[in-house]
This record gives structure tokens, C-alpha cells and sequence, in this order.
């Protein structure tokens, strides 16, 4: 099958305050700010309100944005949603990388969990001055684990759903 859609071009999320949220994209996590838009309404709805968009690059030229919608309010959590659900997962290249972050975090006063052996990928977990949820990570698999998953996949969605089906009753 052709897969028409090639990478995500940007992710975006609320923020408390745009400089705040710049100051640890890129002061902290090395990501540049490469856009800042000042929006006095919204072009997709017509929703009348300034804001600003902020966009700030990852490696590959794909972006994580932010919407700092003047109000300086800490975005809310989702409140049927355990806070380790919604995160952003980012890739880097190898577990050196990984606990480069977790030390250039740690000395910006921020709690990193981790480092987490998934068993095809160790990880880091830390939150965004907003409450977002990220991870850095990189990928430990074996040859030939990510075939057996996707071989697999249907089969072990199948069994997780008559699991909360039966659960249910």
C-alpha cells in the first residue's frame, strides 16, 4: 500500500505564555523558534480573538507549535485521562542523546522520570512548563521486532478488545 501521508508538519498545543514556553523549547531543549504569527482571529473558524502561534523545528523539518491565547492561563488537563496518557514522544539518536536531555533538563530544575527500558526503546519523561507530557527517546529494537509487531498488531487489538468487551459485562 502507498501511504500517502508522509510525516506530521506540525503538532500543536495551548500555552501559558509564548516567551515562557520559547525559553524551554529552545533555550533548554535546543529547538529553534523559526515562526511567530499574531493572529487577530482564527483563519480555519473565523473566531474573533488575538493569539499568537508560535512553531519551533525539530530535525527532520517537521514543527511542535503553541497557541498563547493572551489570557495566561495554564492550559487544562484533560480530566477523564490519567496525566501520563497525552504526551509527545520525540526521537533522538541514540541513549547518549537521551541522558544528554535528561542532564540539560535536570539542570534546568526540571523532574525527569526515567531512563525507561521499554525493551525497543528507552526513554525519558518530563513536562513542559504548559503540563504537556514529553518523552525523548530512542529506538533499541532488535532486528526484525518491528515486522513481528506488525504481523502481530490485528491479532493483539483483537484480544485487547474482547478484553474490555467482556470486562464490560
Amino acid at each position: 500500500m502507498t501511504r500517502s501521508i508522509q510525516q506530521y508538519y506540525h503538532f500543536a498545543f495551548p500555552c501559558r505564555d509564548a516567551e515562557e514556553t520559547r525559553r524551554f523549547y529552545e533555550d533548554v531543549l535546543e529547538l529553534p523558534l523559526v515562526h511567530c504569527m499574531q493572529v487577530d482571529a482564527v483563519p480555519s473558524s473565523g473566531e474573533k480573538g488575538p493569539y499568537a502561534h508560535i512553531f519551533f523545528e525539530l530535525a527532520d523539518g517537521s514543527y511542535i507549535a503553541f497557541f498563547d491565547l493572551g489570557k495566561n492561563e495554564m492550559p487544562a488537563p484533560s480530566p477523564n485521562t490519567p496525566k501520563w496518557v497525552q504526551h509527545l514522544a520525540m526521537q533522538v539518536a541514540n541513549a547518549d542523546d537521551v541522558l544528554k536531555y535528561k542532564k540539560r533538563l535536570e539542570a534546568a530544575g526540571v523532574e525527569v522520570l526515567g531512563l525507561v527500558d521499554h525493551e525497543f526503546i528507552q526513554s525519558i519523561y518530563f513536562f513542559d512548563p504548559n503540563g504537556l507530557r514529553l518523552e525523548i527517546t530512542t529506538r533499541t529494537e532488535e532486528p526484525g521486532f518491528l515486522e513481528k509487531a506488525a504481523a502481530e498488531a490485528h491479532e493483539e487489538l483483537a484480544k485487547w478488545t474482547a478484553f474490555k468487551k467482556e470486562a464490560a459485562h
